[in-house]
């Protein structure tokens, strides 16, 4: 089992405020597994919200008050797990109930929250989204010996023979991601298997719910030109057009996919100075590996012609870990050709940041850039390559691998 102590401090730290926790993110990124991992001293009693059994049982507040009184005790003081809880009708209404009855009973829950859950348990439950590995935690799940060296490396680490095993297991997690089935697996056709399993036995599967049969062919085609649109804007007519499904249908069913975690949606930043000249948001996907699979390439990183993109998505990810939680992560353009990949706003400061895929020898080309920062007084600013770890007229620029430093 992975344990993720980042995780277990934040859901101990939500329960000092509030009596629910909801852990959301997207399938098999280690929800359950985390839910199991927590020790805590007084009684927990964890239930799966699939069953219907169970699902039975919360239609009546008398019949679960019982139920659970007998599991964990009469004060109802300790802990109820419930595992996909979604699937509980008036789940959201009774555990209202349970928690201001009994306000020494904390519920840990695994699953979307629905929306109609939000006015119920309001003032009463915190989310907290379970995403896939970071690449810090992936090289701490691949190779112990490497993770210790890893963390002796600082943002000024120069890229060296020492810095090899951690590019080349770099390479490896940008093409199979972070999730943890795939973390724990060393040969190739065995990630590339877990990944599919975890796409077709449970994602789909899910998606299925809420796509009609005679949509499925087409909803599949639409997921997979998103796949191929990775850190590009998104363009709901043209996706229309591309797969004969009405505008209204696609921007549901890329609700949907957002809403499942699957993928991730970027919005563009506002400013005073220089209006955005799109309102139209940013597409990534919440998992490299599984976006690899959807577009079925898992050819190495450096022979690919989205290699670009992928990076992208990466950089993506970790400053999205690092963001605060009512923090904004944003990007910008203009028509004078003024671009800036990331804008990460953490309320004390910005951080600007810039991708790029490829070796670089000079810190240069970076005059628009520069004068975005300078204009929105952003201090901290950041150049993510593949090669450089040095600093340049006030750019910090900064190997991949070392994206979990830019705070």
């Amino acid at each position: 089992m992975i344990v993720r102590t980042k995780y277990l401090k934040m859901i101990a730290d939500d329960f000092q405020v509030v009596p629910i926790v909801v852990l959301i993110g997207v399938r098999q990124v280690g929800k359950t597994s985390l839910m199991e991992s927590i020790e805590v001293n007084e009684k927990k009693l964890f239930l799966n919200g699939q069953d219907a059994e169970i699902a039975g049982l919360f239609q009546k507040f008398s019949i679960i008050g019982k139920y659970l009184k007998s599991f964990i005790n009469k004060n109802m003081e300790g802990y109820l797990m419930i595992d996909e809880f979604q699937y509980i009708s008036g789940i959201s209404t009774m555990m209202k109930l349970l928690t201001d009855k009994y306000p020494s009973l904390k519920i840990l829950c695994s699953g979307n929250l629905p929306s109609e859950a939000e006015e119920p348990l309001a003032g009463r439950v915190r989310t907290i989204e379970i995403t896939p590995l970071s690449f810090e935690e992936y090289i701490f799940f691949r190779d112990k010996k490497i993770y210790k060296l890893y963390q002796k490396f600082d943002e000024n680490t120069e890229s060296s023979a020492l810095t090899a095993p951690i590019s080349n297991l770099f390479a490896e997690y940008l093409i199979y991601g972070g999730l943890p089935q795939t973390a724990i697996l060393n040969k190739t056709e065995d990630k590339i298997a877990a990944l599919n399993n975890i796409y077709t036995s449970y994602l789909l599967n899910d998606l299925r719910k809420y796509v009609e049969n005679k949509f499925f062919v087409r909803f599949n085609e639409l997921l997979r030109i998103l796949a191929l649109q990775t850190g590009k804007l998104l363009n709901i007519n043209r996706l229309s057009a591309m797969t004969n499904i009405s505008y209204k249908k696609c921007e549901e069913y890329i609700n949907l996919l957002e809403q499942m975690h699957i993928i991730k949606l970027i919005e563009p930043y506002e400013t005073n100075r220089q209006k955005s000249i799109t309102k139209r948001k940013k597409l990534f996907f919440c998992d490299t590996g599984l976006r690899n699979l959807i577009v079925k390439n898992f050819n190495d990183i450096d022979f690919r012609l989205d290699n670009g993109a992928i990076f992208e998505n990466f950089v993506m990810l970790e400053l999205w870990r690092n963001k605060s939680v009512d923090g904004t992560l944003n990007f910008f353009r203009t028509s004078d050709g003024t671009k800036v990949d990331f804008v990460l706003n953490n309320l004390k400061e910005k951080i600007a940041v810039e991708s790029k895929y490829r070796n670089m020898t000079k810190s240069s080309g970076l005059v628009a850039f520069n004068r975005f920062c300078d204009d929105e007084n952003i201090r901290k600013r950041y150049v993510v390559n593949k090669n450089l770890n040095t600093t340049h007229n006030g750019v910090k620029f900064i190997q991949g691998f070392l994206a979990k430093n830019i705070i």
